[in-house]
């Protein structure tokens, strides 16, 4: 089913061009002029995401987005404007907009990033998914912990930074398996609304509530045989926790409105960014789910702890990005290369995918040149250095910052401008996790 957007747009001629151009990618576009026009298309009519101007003869877009939440109607929304303004910025992200774009905007930027905002809470993965081998001696040790667990059917916890590549892990985990030849399905749990996970995770029966007019399958029917990695674990409402607990204890499921369980005939492989240590402490994670889901441990360093990936992996996103977008490119200047190996990357991989991309749509000549890039130097904190040259110096940093923070590990992350996870792993190998 195609995803359904409302451009809301006094400009004829643009939102026009704007229709076409989404319609030819693939997407269901209707258009409107102004605020009310848009309120009864939005009551009358379901829209995965409105487009909406900030200017218009009758409303505006920031008091369309107020009426929206007003409404409690959770629709994405973009707001575009030729008249940016802070102040109008500002209210709209705390409005929750998705983003806030000045005219005039590229369409391919802004197809990227409707492509982000309405990618799905799962997904399920081509069988043939290319994996690019790292060669960072902390990389490697991922993946042949990865090799060594993939055999056997017990769950593995992945740890880690944003944007680190937990998910390329569990799809080597996956295709390295046995279960390779089944589905591998990615659940974004960060996304999932608490009153529908049952439905999402199990699926339901026809007839079992109003506009369930066929089964329909959930996520661990999708992956029956195969693998259900669940991305961002930590973010997992109490209520759904227990619901997952309750089949990784039993080994099967319900389906909402059925009267017959189903075996969970699934690998389970979790993944997150938070300390679940201690959010176990602060009552937002449980434990015995935690130990559930924790067989197998996998920590993941960040991109800046593995500078012998940066410039292999930029190579591999700048050939893959030439391809997709159809332009001509050859490779990186020299003083782009020497930026993306003293950049901190805190966005990770994920960041250098992002900025390679954007590098490769901007690109002048074949060789890349550092301005396009679009990395900002920031000048680093000297109070605490979370690297240094020696272990010993490492060691005492961390306790230092644990000392300011009074022992709380996020603040300490924080403090030492890492991420909490990183952090839990540098506690864990110098044995300061019950300090």
């Amino acid at each position: 089913m195609k995803h359904r957007i409302l451009i809301v747009e006094d400009n004829i001629m643009l939102a026009g061009q704007q229709k076409r151009w989404l319609e030819k990618s693939g997407y269901e576009v209707s258009t409107t002029i102004d605020e009310p026009g848009a309120r009864k298309r939005i009551k009358s009519e379901h829209f995965d995401l409105v487009l909406a101007d900030v200017r218009l003869p009758e409303g505006n877009g920031i008091s369309l987005l107020e009426w929206l939440r007003k409404e409690r109607i959770d629709i994405p929304f973009i707001v575009m404007t030729g008249y940016a303004s802070v102040p109008d910025a500002v209210k709209a992200i705390k409005l929750g907009a998705d983003d806030y774009l000045a005219k005039p905007v590229q369409m391919d930027e802004l197809l990227e990033l409707i492509k982000d905002i309405l990618r799905p809470s799962s997904q399920v993965y081509d069988k043939d998914k290319n994996l690019f081998h790292r060669n960072s001696p902390q990389m490697l040790e991922v993946e042949s912990l990865a090799r060594t667990v993939a055999p056997f059917d017990i769950t593995v916890l992945i740890l880690g930074p944003n944007g680190a590549g937990k998910e390329s892990v569990a799809q080597r985990i996956h295709y390295s398996s046995d279960r390779k030849d089944k589905p591998l399905v990615a659940v974004n749990c960060a996304v999932l609304p608490k009153e529908l996970a049952a439905t999402l995770f199990f699926g339901h029966m026809k007839g079992t509530f109003t506009g369930a007019d066929s089964n329909k399958e959930g996520y661990f029917d999708q992956a029956k045989g195969g693998t259900l990695f669940l991305d961002e674990i930590g973010t997992l409402s109490p209520e759904v926790q227990a619901m997952l607990l309750r089949v990784l204890q039993e080994g099967t499921y319900l389906p909402i409105g059925g009267n017959r369980d189903r075996k969970a005939d699934v690998r389970i492989v979790a993944a997150t960014n938070e300390d679940l240590q201690q959010a176990i402490r602060e009552k937002r994670f449980r434990e015995d789910l935690y130990h559930r889901l924790c067989e197998f441990e996998i920590m993941m360093p960040s991109l800046h702890e593995c500078p012998e990936d940066i410039l292999p992996l930029a190579e591999h996103f700048r050939k893959k990005f030439s391809k997709e977008l159809k332009r001509q490119t050859e490779g990186f200047s020299p003083e782009a290369g020497q930026l993306m190996l003293s950049y901190r990357w805190p966005g990770n991989v994920r960041e250098l995918q992002n900025k390679v991309k954007r590098a490769v749509l901007m690109a002048r000549q074949p060789v890349i040149e550092a301005a396009e890039l679009n990395i900002r130097m920031e000048s680093r904190s000297t109070e605490i250095n979370m690297f240094p040259q020696t272990e010993a110096e490492e060691k005492q940093s961390i306790l230092m910052a644990l000392e300011k923070s009074g022992g709380h590990r996020r603040k300490a992350a924080g403090i030492l401008h890492v991420d909490p996870s990183t952090l839990y792993r540098k506690m864990k190998k110098y044995g300061l996790l019950d300090k």
